[in-house]
């Protein structure tokens, strides 16, 4: 018998400054059973620092030919494509080729290895590359509950979060334009 998702119930304030975009956010995520909490929460702040209306979760682990969120436009083009972790470059490549934007948010204690051993690659194609300290994902993490009330602020590099639980500062470091 399968394992079935974890599900949790974000209720999110979210004002990011950077773009003029103030939203409340609910959002219901499935956690994989075989995804870590601080995968999810890289999810969820990937999906923050990039929230529009279009943009959706995808099955994610479920799935290996779908990023873990996309944005698809009403005409059903993928404008934007979003990965968690450390794809590797021939993921990448294809997916610059379908979608107009191609994003990653690496997010683990192996991310600074995966990037010098990916950089060359990553450099000849069309995607942002993102990076955030595994230790302050681990304080994100901690912050969860299977029903979560927070605010996200985004000013610069830096997100904000504030949960019941505490709060964090994350900086989004960016590895490639």
């Amino acid at each position: 018998m399968a394992i079935k998702p974890t599900i949790y119930k974000f209720k999110i304030s979210l004002s990011d400054l950077n773009r003029d975009y103030y939203t409340a956010l609910n959002l219901t995520v499935a956690q994989h059973p075989s995804e870590t909490l601080e995968r999810m929460m890289t999810r969820v702040l990937a999906y923050c620092l990039n929230a529009d209306e279009l943009l959706s979760f995808t099955k994610g682990l479920s799935s290996v030919e779908e990023p873990d969120i996309w944005l698809r436009g009403l005409d059903d083009q993928l404008h934007l494509w979003i990965d968690v972790g450390e794809p590797a470059q021939d993921r990448i490549k294809k997916a610059s080729r379908m979608a107009k934007a191609t994003k990653v948010y690496s997010f683990n204690s192996k991310s600074d290895t995966w990037w010098r051993q990916s950089q060359a690659a990553f450099a000849m194609l069309p995607v942002q590359v993102f990076q955030f300290a595994w230790n302050d994902i681990q304080t994100l993490a901690k912050l969860v509950s299977r029903t979560s009330d927070m605010s996200f602020t985004i000013t610069g590099d830096s997100t904000y979060i504030t949960a019941e639980g505490g709060e964090v500062e994350l900086i989004c470091r960016e590895l490639q334009a």
